[in-house]
């Protein structure tokens, strides 16, 4: 096991603290310049698509999207499904055309909870692996909420800005973690405003700390989102920190506390240790039951006071469905190909790596994790329905959910949940604009707006599975044949045109020489445990 690897929650907590570079260094060394874009163009028109704009509209179409450097300038409708296309009165030529009679155009993806790991963060992994996946799945912006070093997050998103490296656009939440004490609080919100955070992400902190710097993120402008660390939570839970001025929460620690009638603290076993990381997850798994039942009052009471205060709620289900089928999540198809084997073995079971609990991880824990989803979905899609804006983001990077890969199981995961396939895709863009501050720029196919897009041959709504890398299996009922069919074709970011099947082959590429490096067969599946049951 590696270095980093025994480090595990240790080196979490001081990457989260970490400003990552010296004033006279930048992410050059880890990221050289180099796009593997193209364009900005003078103009760039996309022919004959339909559009899903982001705003929670059916589809419509064939249309042309007229783009003028990064800017869409037109949408026209050229014609009816079924028929010819009308040629008169189309938009004029443009400096590129990009022809996608049939194919889908939807507004660039908002990940709302990211991380850019690195080498020096566990996962050992590049930064251009990560940006890849994630640009090769549509993300065309990504928050990054801690633990990726802030002013080496700084300088990959100035980068990107500038167009200088291929990344979608960052948006910089450092962590506001491991603080002593309330001066340090109002000192550490005022040195990241100085430093240009575009908010902040509170982990943790005692009380008092903890609202100090609610309070001074508040008097700056910072927006605010949460992860309500289990061993805070009883000082603080959701309903404490919204009326302290909090606008957005990770996960749902914090929620289900909320709501409970019967205690104030979980019902934590005796021989509990929130650092063993089996106690950890294995208990988180038993949290929802213990809350107040769905459309109860106090359900209802939380729910109506987060309304109120016009929250947003990220639930990243992603990160934990291995909870509830840890043989699926662990042989998803995308694996043998397009996870790096050093965050494979960060994945495998482990005692000391975060979120490697694996290692006596039963049938009792996984039925316990589907009864806490249920739950869970349903207090999401009730706050939904109810007007609350709920955001995509993915986490990924642990628990065997992979960058890119992650972010579009989240579709699939909201969906279950009980979203329409237009409430996700509405989640993704629209509201993951508006939790940004960011609306009047991106998050949907509209004439004024960033030229952020996303270009697929199938219909998302129809199957969200058509959105992964690897595709989706469906029936070829000219041929007779099952094919593959799917994957992101274009991936369109401020007006630069990326193409999203050469970004996953060269993903490929790392991923297959990265094997032999490392000794290993490239064309073999990834072993789950460190040895072979006996």
């Amino acid at each position: 096991m590696n270095t980093l690897k025994r480090l595990g929650l240790t080196a979490l907590a001081i990457a989260s603290l970490g400003f990552g570079l010296s004033a006279a260094d930048s992410t050059k060394d880890e990221l050289p310049d180099g796009t593997d874009g193209e364009g900005r163009y003078e103009r760039l028109v996309l022919r004959g698509g339909y559009i899903i704009d982001g705003t929670g509209g059916p589809a419509y179409g064939p249309a042309d999207v007229v783009i003028e450097n990064n800017r869409i300038t037109e949408i026209k409708v050229v014609g009816v499904p079924g028929s010819p296309i009308k040629e008169e009165g189309r938009p004029a030529k443009g400096d590129r055309e990009l022809d996608v009679t049939g194919k889908y155009i939807l507004p660039g993806f908002v990940d709302v909870h990211a991380h850019i790991h690195g080498k020096d963060f566990g996962q050992g992994v590049a930064p251009d692996y990560i940006f890849k996946l994630w640009l090769a799945h549509g993300v065309t912006t990504a928050r990054i909420v801690g633990f990726s070093g802030f002013e080496r997050t700084l300088d990959f998103k100035k980068r990107s800005a500038a167009n200088e490296i291929t990344a979608p656009r960052l948006v910089a939440y450092p962590a506001f973690s491991g603080i002593k004490s309330v001066k340090e609080a109002r000192e550490t919100i005022q040195r990241f405003k100085k430093m240009g955070a575009d908010g902040v992400k509170f982990v943790g902190n005692p009380k008092a700390v903890l609202m100090a710097g609610l309070d001074e993120a508040e008097k700056l402008g910072l927006p605010t989102t949460m992860h309500h660390s289990q061993t805070a939570v009883t000082d603080a839970n959701v309903l404490d920190t919204t009326a302290h001025g909090l606008d957005s929460m990770e996960h749902w620690y914090g929620l289900p506390e909320a709501m409970f009638e019967d205690k104030l603290i979980q019902d934590y076993p005796a021989d509990y240790i929130y650092t063993d990381e089996m106690d950890r997850f294995g208990e988180a798994g038993k949290l929802w039951k213990q809350a107040a039942k769905p459309g109860s009052p106090k359900w209802n009471e939380v729910m109506n006071t987060l309304l109120e205060r016009d929250f947003a709620i990220n639930p990243t289900f992603t990160i934990y469905v291995a909870s509830r089928d840890l043989m699926r999540m662990s042989r998803a198809v995308w694996h043998d190909e397009y996870t790096m084997p050093a965050l494979w073995d960060f994945y495998r079971p482990s005692a000391e790596a975060h979120g490697s609990y694996w290692f006596d991880w039963t049938t009792e824990h996984e039925i316990e994790w589907k009864k806490n989803y249920k739950l869970w979905m349903q207090f999401i899609n009730d706050y939904k329905n109810r007007g609350g804006k709920v955001g995509v983001g993915s986490d990924t990077g642990y628990i065997y959910s992979l960058y890119g890969f992650g972010y579009i199981q989240e579709f699939e995961l909201l969906q279950e949940a009980g979203f329409h396939p237009l409430e996700v895709i509405r989640s993704a863009t629209t509201i993951g604009a508006q939790e940004l501050g960011m609306e009047s720029e991106i998050g949907a196919v509209e004439v004024g707006k960033k030229a952020d897009i996303v270009v697929v041959d199938e219909n998302p709504l129809h199957n969200f599975k058509v959105l992964y890398g690897t595709g989706a299996v469906k029936l070829n009922r000219e041929t007779g044949l099952v094919e593959r069919v799917g994957g992101v074709r274009w991936t369109i970011k401020d007006g630069i045109v990326f193409d999203a099947e050469k970004l996953r082959a060269d993903v490929r590429k790392m991923v297959r020489d990265a094997k032999i490096e490392a000794g290993m067969n490239p064309d073999k599946p990834l072993a789950i445990a460190n040895s072979p049951a006996k």
